[in-house]
């Protein structure tokens, strides 16, 4: 079983994370992990706190002679901004904002400041779900496992991907700062954050997270929480300000008959099953199908914004304006790598739970051995069978 935790607060001194269930025998070092940090704090339209930051990664467990060694991974990345906040009073924040978790944090928690809430929630946390993801995404790659994001849409603005292949999208998106495979569509996008800066509000959108090289036969339908599919939308719906998410052409496909929805199944001359087309995404009946994954999560404005919303101040019970906490005007960008690892935690704990083994040595040859999808490997006896005598 493969699990992870973060804590930390966003002004805090640090935030940490232990990823428990990495096999021995991985290659592993910082740099790995810096550069999807460094990822995650470039895309226009993030805020000031970007600027303060240098993401970097400490391991401080799990972690010998530059290889793991099955133990849980330690993982800890300082805030520069901490040093703004240390030993200072700080003004009550009492006036809740809508679309965030300041009211109801409240309300479980029964804070008598909502700063708590605040600090917790925030997005910030995401640094801690990039380190553990850099590291699953490097396990995956030990298997020829590739997983990839980018831009689809931003506010109305929306990318013509064409026939590209994912690869080149993956190439593409990070040649700007929008994260857009897609040029004519990204500088649009670009125009279209510079717009919602100057007019003090903020933009949503769509990213589309890609993985190669899945084998068939990850997930299970034997139980809910098993199944594939629902284990990439808790991960993927669990990052802050995620609102939606669909495997394939999901709502596309609720709108047309079912000849026309799902994938058929041809036989080339090698005997392989194949399909000519993806629309189910990489999965069938909670089970990866050796397709290419294919995740979509709808990103909603992020709930700060410096033109000042209506709310309710908890502490002298009068309406009136939200009060501007620093955040992004467009997280969108920024967000693609946070949903790349957490599509690559969900497929490597999967992974695990296929080949069992503590180390790379033991799982390799079970990866190579694994059923493929032809006719030699589904040996059918087309005999009548009783199944229950």
């Amino acid at each position: 079983m493969l699990r992870f935790l973060t804590s930390g607060e966003s002004h805090g001194p640090a935030l940490t994370a232990i990823l428990e269930g990495i096999p021995a025998g991985l290659p592993l070092d910082a740099s790995t992990i810096d550069l999807e940090l460094a990822r995650r704090q470039k895309g226009y339209g993030s805020g000031g706190r970007m600027k303060i930051e240098k993401d970097a990664v400490q391991i401080l467990g799990g972690v010998m002679a530059g290889e793991t060694t099955g133990a849980p991974i330690a993982l800890l990345v300082e805030n520069a901004d901490h040093a703004k906040w240390k030993g200072k009073a700080v003004e009550p924040m009492t006036a809740p904002r809508p679309g965030h978790a300041d009211l109801t944090g409240a309300v479980k928690y029964g804070y008598r400041d909502l700063r708590p809430a605040l600090e917790r929630s925030s997005a910030r946390e995401t640094a801690m779900r990039v380190a553990a993801g850099a590291v699953c995404k490097h396990f995956l790659s030990q298997f020829g496992i590739a997983v990839g994001g980018y831009v689809k849409s931003i506010g109305e603005v929306e990318a013509d991907l064409g026939g590209s292949s994912y690869r080149v999208r993956f190439e593409a998106a990070e040649k700007n700062d929008v994260r857009c495979p897609d040029p004519v569509a990204a500088e649009k996008m670009r125009a279209r954050i510079e717009q919602i800066i100057h007019s003090k509000d903020t933009l949503g959108g769509v990213l589309e997270i890609v993985a190669l090289g899945v084998p068939a036969g990850l997930g299970s339908f034997a139980q809910w929480d098993r199944r594939l599919e629902a284990r990439l939308a808790q991960a993927v719906m669990s990052v802050q300000a995620m609102k939606g998410v669909e495997i394939g052409d999901a709502f596309e496909n609720a709108r047309l008959p079912g000849t026309q929805a799902h994938d058929a199944i041809a036989l080339t001359s090698s005997q392989l099953l194949t399909r000519p087309t993806n629309r189910a995404g990489g999965t069938e009946g909670g089970i990866s199908n050796g397709q290419p994954l294919v995740v979509r999560a709808a990103m909603k404005p992020i709930a700060t914004t410096l033109t000042p919303q209506q709310t309710v101040d908890l502490a002298t019970g009068q309406e009136g304006p939200t009060r501007y906490e620093r955040s992004d005007f467009c997280p969108v960008p920024r967000a693609v790598p946070i949903l790349e690892a957490m599509v690559a935690f969900v497929l490597a704990e999967a992974l695990i739970e296929k080949l069992g083994g503590d180390s790379l040595d033991e799982m390799r040859p079970r990866f190579e051995a694994l059923r493929q999808a032809d006719l030699q490997n589904l040996k059918m006896d087309n005999t009548p069978h009783i199944w229950w005598p």
